[in-house]
Formats: C-alpha cells, sequence, structure tokens
C-alpha cells in the first residue's frame, strides 16, 4: 500500500508531466505530419536525440521532397521504409550524408528510424517506422532513432505489405504530403 505523502507526491509529479499530445501541442515545430491514403500520421521529432538527422528531415519536408514518395520496403511486423524518391531503396536526397547518431533510446512501435547501408554514416533521406515492439528491437544502439510516431498509428498499421523476406511492394502507398504542424496551411 502506498503511503498518503507518497501518493501525493506521485500525483503531483503526474499532473507535471506532459501527455504525447500535450508534448505535440507544445512543440509544433517538432511535429511532422505525414498523410497517408488512411489518414495522418504525427511523429513527434527528437533533436535532442539526432539534432543532424531531425534537422534533415525539416528541411526536406520544407523541400516537399517527401510528397508522394513510395513505401518502397514494408516487411510485416518488422516495418515500413519511405524516403527515396527512385522508389528502389537506393536514392537519397541532393544533401550529403549523415553522420551516425546513435542512442540508448529503445526502439518500439511507432518509432521513427534512419534508413543506410551498412556504413553508419551513410543516411541520408530515407526512414523507416516500426510496427511493433519486437520486431525492431534489435536496431537500439546501431541505427539513428530521430523520432517516435505519436497520433496515428492505426494508418501506418493499414500501408500496404511487400513479399515475405524482401518487402518489395508491388504498386506500392505513398506519403501523399509530409510537413511540419507548424507550417501547416
Amino acid at each position: 500500500m502506498i503511503r498518503p505523502t507518497i501518493a501525493a507526491a506521485l500525483t503531483a509529479i503526474i499532473a507535471v508531466v506532459p501527455t504525447a499530445s500535450q508534448a505535440q501541442q507544445a512543440d509544433p515545430a517538432n511535429t511532422l505530419v505525414i498523410e497517408l491514403k488512411s489518414g495522418p500520421v504525427q511523429i513527434q521529432l527528437l533533436p535532442n536525440l539526432a539534432p543532424g538527422h531531425v534537422a534533415r528531415v525539416k528541411q526536406l519536408a520544407k523541400d516537399g521532397y517527401y510528397n508522394g514518395v513510395k513505401f518502397h520496403r514494408v516487411i510485416d511486423g518488422f516495418m515500413a521504409q519511405t524516403g527515396d524518391h527512385t522508389g528502389t531503396g537506393s536514392g537519397g536526397s541532393n544533401y550529403g550524408n549523415l553522420k551516425a547518431e546513435f542512442s540508448s533510446y529503445a526502439y518500439k512501435r511507432g518509432t521513427v528510424g534512419a534508413a543506410r547501408t551498412s556504413d553508419p554514416n551513410t543516411a541520408n533521406s530515407q526512414f523507416y517506422i516500426c510496427f511493433n515492439d519486437t520486431g525492431c528491437r534489435g536496431l537500439t544502439g546501431q541505427y539513428t532513432v530521430w523520432g517516435q510516431v505519436i497520433s496515428g498509428m492505426e494508418n501506418v498499421d493499414k500501408i500496404k505489405r511487400g513479399a515475405p523476406g524482401s518487402g518489395a511492394v508491388t504498386d506500392p502507398d505513398v506519403m501523399q504530403k509530409v510537413y511540419l504542424l507548424s507550417d501547416k496551411k
């Protein structure tokens, strides 16, 4: 049983910790919106973990780079990958590659990470969104985390899946529009 003074202290702490929706409202400049055919997805950007990656994503969103880009690799139980204008998984933006910004942030359902080659310093524009808590667990500390879905994960769940193994998608879903919440017009 919790003593009354401890319970009061816990209640006070809980009252000041923001919920995901309060955090989103507090910082629209760090909330990325991806419009899918099934509805919007809001991603809380994490500049404290990956300032270079967050700055790149913001720039690409402002440039309109992600609008209409396919989810070219989608593996059920693992993740949905996008961010390549060629739709092949081998393309990137005209900006240079980014240095890895690994952290101990644990990959879980809705975690957004930077896709790269076997060289840790080759992330550019591609990223993936994890479908569940277990599928991406092995990526923690190995791939840069730059965001976390705070709403619309049910829309991510509806992204068309690819072939077993490769994840290659025939007639893939696209990111219809991508922007920062602060830039919504």
